[in-house]
């Protein structure tokens, strides 16, 4: 962003900002404060307007999504936050529970590094539901990484690095909260608050609350949409700061219940409506240590370690999965500038995973659920460097070798490069490995929602190279910039565990990969941010993504071919008004192979169309507060049969993971922030 630097006069109760006039009384705004740049004078406060997404400088193709982008949705929590992005898309896996993927570069969010301030998080059994364990108003900003990132934060990064940031305790001092009713009748509330309680010392409370209030049925097949969370969620974080140390910790806790299934009525074979209940409990705590030893040449050293319980008891139908999961990790860290075109980093990492679960996979009350425990410990040591010998060229390479309970010794090397030969061009390029531990019970438990027999092999350690290049052209237009951006990447397995639907229309077997697995992302995006108000991207991501499956090396199922993005905002002077609108065309796919019904029809075609979906949101502002309406999916495209069979559920049919687009059509929103200064 531009710095305006000249000293003004003194003048009452007027700054200048890229969009308008914006009153002063704004300065002691908690969420004006998030969404601009701040620039002292000697008499006076400029203000620019920050851009939602962040392009950031270093070697890797990272960028950060800030509030100002997050308030252009609902944005309820994780899992919503990315409706304006153009390189991370989100998808149900299944309507019944709920359970949501991201998928980066083409790969499900299994391949995605997803870390809360630079600490590896959500492991095993929360991983398919922790979309919905971050509140969105909770939310700093979130950094994406594509392809090879950084080894500080180990070694599971395959397609990238998803790191959120949560409201700081040294944010300035003040009281937020943010209110949401949906036309389905979903409430959810929020609040957070800051406390100053010295110089050095602060803390913050984050508190949420959601519920929905009616069971939807939008296309009549008995089964809910969506299912009914009721979500209690709290944080307590703390920070100190002095000049020679830093100290950042907290705890948190979740109460979540999540109730699906028909509703209503229930089918003549059976008794008992079929029902799918989820109950979790979670409970986390983290701290940072960071000593400040010689500033000059910013030596520090770093002590991080966080650890989670958490606790889910599924039923789906009579199907049974529990587990008890315990988490921990540490990491020692050092790092140093040996000079401004040196820097060193170097750390020791362990972690520990527990999962003690129990297995019932039949509709059969007397059958004796099978004991299951996964464990794992895992201790590593990386270091990393860094040459930057100019303002064009940067050089990041580092390697870590990990050593495992269940896998041994493994090396885990990856290089990023970026290079600017002019200042509105930007290469850069990347290659590295990553390797995964599959917990297949906790990952894939919510596929038990089906009359597919689950069929789980001895799984080995999963293993990939990626390999990646981008480009970007910053393109001027009289006062303002075009950014454009094109990249591709090549992710390639060499061993992977695949969820094979092909073989069996009755089974579903998670086993080793046999044969080749490859997934090429190219992406072409166009940025306009205007000095009037006025942002607008552009964007086109075509996925070739294929694995073997019996075999046959074919493309991957339930997966779109292509996505295409066009998102506008346009804030009125002086910041009063703001209007945004998402349109995205999702391209179509291959569907596993269908088979024959009873009634002599095929269970569903070989392939799925593409459809588009729109979203719509207003915003008023004012000094202390903001009223919000909106509609996601006003183009009413709804997935037609998402259930097989529904209408026999404890049928040899019934199939609920069938999932390629939306299962509830048009949906309105309202909402409302305050947000206070110090009270």
């Amino acid at each position: 962003m531009e710095n305006i630097s000249r000293t003004l006069p003194i003048v009452p109760l007027l700054i200048f900002s890229s969009a308008g006039i914006i009153s002063a009384q704004d300065i002691n705004n908690r969420e004006f404060n998030d969404s601009v740049q701040w620039t002292e004078l000697d008499d006076f406060v400029i203000t620019k307007k920050k851009s939602g997404n962040l392009r950031l400088s270093g070697p890797e193709n990272a960028f950060k999504i800030n509030q100002t982008e997050l308030f252009k949705a609902a944005c309820c929590n994780l899992g919503e936050s990315f409706t304006t992005n153009p390189s991370v898309d989100v998808n149900y896996s299944d309507p019944a529970t709920g359970a949501k993927q991201i998928k980066l570069l083409g790969l499900s969010g299994s391949y995605v590094q997803l870390l809360t301030e630079n600490m590896p998080g959500f492991k095993g059994a929360a991983r398919p539901y922790a979309l919905r364990y971050v509140p969105g108003p909770w939310m700093k900003s979130i950094s994406i990484s594509k392809g090879a990132s950084s080894v500080k934060n180990g070694y599971e990064s395959m397609s990238g690095q998803i790191d959120v940031e949560y409201l700081k305790p040294d944010d300035p001092t003040g009281i937020a909260i943010n209110a949401y009713l949906d036309s389905e009748l979903k409430v959810e509330a929020n609040a957070d608050a800051n406390f100053h309680i010295s110089s050095g010392l602060s803390t913050e409370v984050l508190a949420h609350f959601e519920d929905r209030y009616m069971n939807h049925d939008g296309n009549n097949d008995g089964f809910t949409d969506t299912p009914d969370i009721r979500q209690l969620n709290f944080q307590n974080r703390w920070k100190y700061v002095s000049p020679h140390y830093i100290f950042h910790g907290g705890i948190g806790a979740l109460n979540e219940k999540s109730m699906a299934g028909q509703i209503g009525h229930h089918t003549s074979n059976h008794e008992m409506p079929y029902k799918i209940d989820l109950a979790t409990k979670r409970y986390e705590a983290y701290m940072k240590h960071a000593f400040i030893i010689d500033q000059e040449h910013n030596s520090n050293l770093a002590v991080m370690a966080n650890g989670a319980m958490h606790d889910l008891d599924a039923s789906y139908g009579l199907k049974a999965y529990s587990v008890k999961e315990w988490d921990a990790y540490a990491q020692v860290m050092f790092e140093t500038d040996f000079s401004p075109e040196h820097n060193l980093s170097s750390g020791l990492s362990f972690s520990y995973d527990y999962l003690g679960q129990r297995v019932r996979l039949t509709h059969d009350m007397s059958a004796i659920p099978e004991k299951i425990n996964d464990r794992e410990t895992t201790a590593g040591a990386y270091v990393q460097y860094t040459w930057k010998p100019s303002e064009q060229l940067t050089a990041m390479a580092g390697v870590r070798s990990d050593w495992s309970s269940l896998h041994g010794w493994f090396a885990t090397p990856r290089v990023n490069i970026r290079y600017s030969p002019l200042e509105i061009l930007t290469f850069r390029a990347s290659v590295g490995k990553g390797y995964r531990t599959v917990h297949p019970w906790a990952e894939y438990n919510y596929l038990m929602a089906s009359s597919r027999s689950l069929i789980v092999d001895n799984l080995q350690q999963e293993a990939a190279w990626n390999y990646g290049i981008n480009g970007e052209l910053k393109i001027p237009v009289n006062a303002e910039t075009i950014r454009l951006n094109a990249e591709y990447y090549y992710t390639n397995f060499l061993r992977q565990v695949v969820a094979d639907y092909d073989s069996d229309p009755h089974s579903l077997y998670i086993t080793n990969l046999d044969g080749k697995s490859y997934s090429h992302t190219f992406q072409i995006d166009a940025t306009y941010e205007s000095s009037f108000g006025l942002d607008i991207t552009a964007a086109y991501r075509l996925n070739d993504v294929k694995s073997t499956y019996g075999g046959i090396l074919m493309e991957k199922p339930l997966s779109s071919r292509y996505k295409a993005l066009l998102t506008a905002s346009f804030s009125t002077e002086m910041d009063i008004w703001q209007f945004d609108a998402t349109l995205q065309l999702n391209g179509g796919g291959r569907m596993p192979a269908p088979y024959l019904l009873p009634d002599g029809n095929y269970s569903w075609g070989k392939r799925f169309k593409a459809f588009p979906q729109l979203n719509l949101q207003i915003t008023r502002w004012f000094r202390h507060f903001s009223i919000y309406a909106g509609g996601e999916n006003l183009t009413n495209f709804k997935q037609k049969n998402p259930i097989i069979s529904s209408s026999d559920p404890w049928g040899q049919n019934f199939d609920s993971s069938m999932i390629w687009g939306p299962v509830h059509g048009a949906m309105a929103y309202i909402g409302i922030r305050f947000n206070f200064g110090k009270l």
